[in-house]
């Protein structure tokens, strides 16, 4: 079975949800319920790699700090292999304020170094013995992108809420060949992913929350994909993952693109179901089982 290589992305977060996002004057508010634990885009793509039953090593930067102990004691106790490197500027904190739609307002409280610390001849030997590559676009993960050339398999790079031209995210995008990026800063998305098909790219999605998700092929054909409603939103931080995951786990086992994005639009459900990252205790067997009696 493919072996996944995740690169990059862990945080601890502070999640406070409102009823509705806060209004721009000041305020006090009183009840604020709030849970914290692991996040970022790294742990949340690998937590539910691992539930749906592929292989998946995350390789990331934690402080060696109380935040980076309790990140790394969760992802092992919920069975993610993890290779960690210490982050010199301690654990990336984040605030995250939800509404009962699932917005977000993120704040980043700390952040990772461009550099850190790493054994690249052990780097370069855990890129050989994987089938995929996904590439975050955490500032530490460019020191990464050398070991990556030549890399026969795929790699794919997640652009979140790239606007079309934003310059920190170009060295990510030359060294994937498979693009995830969102709509929300790019209400006139179809132009941005022609662009990145026509500078060779083999795939691309676009994800719209729960408006679902548009795909583009390398031969030019699109494909639509309508969200799958989840009965409650419990939390929405990392559903984006979760359907990245639920993308890729169908594309590592060689199915067609639409059943890809039907793959993802139940991954991203079951994520906005489930406190924290991951999609709960569901796996593969449950996705295949859901699929079919969604879509079959």
């Amino acid at each position: 079975m493919p072996r996944t290589l995740i690169l990059g992305g862990t945080t601890y977060d502070h999640i406070v949800t409102l009823p509705q996002l806060p209004t721009p004057r000041p305020q006090t508010i009183h009840t604020a319920p709030f849970h914290e634990g692991t996040g970022s885009t790294g742990a949340g793509k690998a937590l539910t790699l691992h539930q749906l039953g592929l292989p998946t090593l995350l390789y990331s930067a934690v402080g060696d700090d109380w935040h980076g102990r309790q990140i790394v004691a969760d992802l092992t106790a919920q069975g993610v292999p993890g290779r960690y490197l210490t982050d010199p500027a301690g654990t990336e904190r984040h605030v995250n304020i939800m509404d009962a739609q699932g917005q977000r307002i993120s704040m980043f409280i700390t952040q990772s170094p461009a550099q850190v610390a790493f054994d690249a001849a052990e780097l370069a030997g855990l890129v050989r013995a994987s089938d995929c590559v996904v590439l975050n676009i955490i500032d530490y993960c460019r020191q990464f992108i050398p070991i990556l050339h030549n890399y026969p398999h795929a790699i794919w790079t997640d652009l979140h809420d790239y606007n079309g031209h934003n310059a920190y995210h170009q060295p990510f995008i030359e060294a994937a060949q498979y693009i995830h990026l969102s709509s929300d800063n790019l209400p006139d998305y179809r132009p941005v992913m022609q662009q990145l098909r026509a500078a060779g790219k083999q795939l691309i999605v676009c994800t719209h929350g729960a408006a679902g998700a548009t795909l583009l092929t390398a031969d030019g054909q699109w494909l639509e994909q309508a969200a799958v409603p989840a009965p409650t939103i419990v939390d929405s931080n990392g559903a984006g993952d979760s359907f990245f995951a639920g993308f890729l786990y169908g594309f590592l086992h060689r199915e067609p693109p639409q059943k890809c994005l039907q793959y993802g639009a139940l991954c991203g459900s079951w994520g906005v179901q489930t406190q924290g990252l991951g999609i709960g205790n569901r796996s593969g067997a449950q996705l295949e089982q859901a699929w079919r009696q969604h879509f079959a």
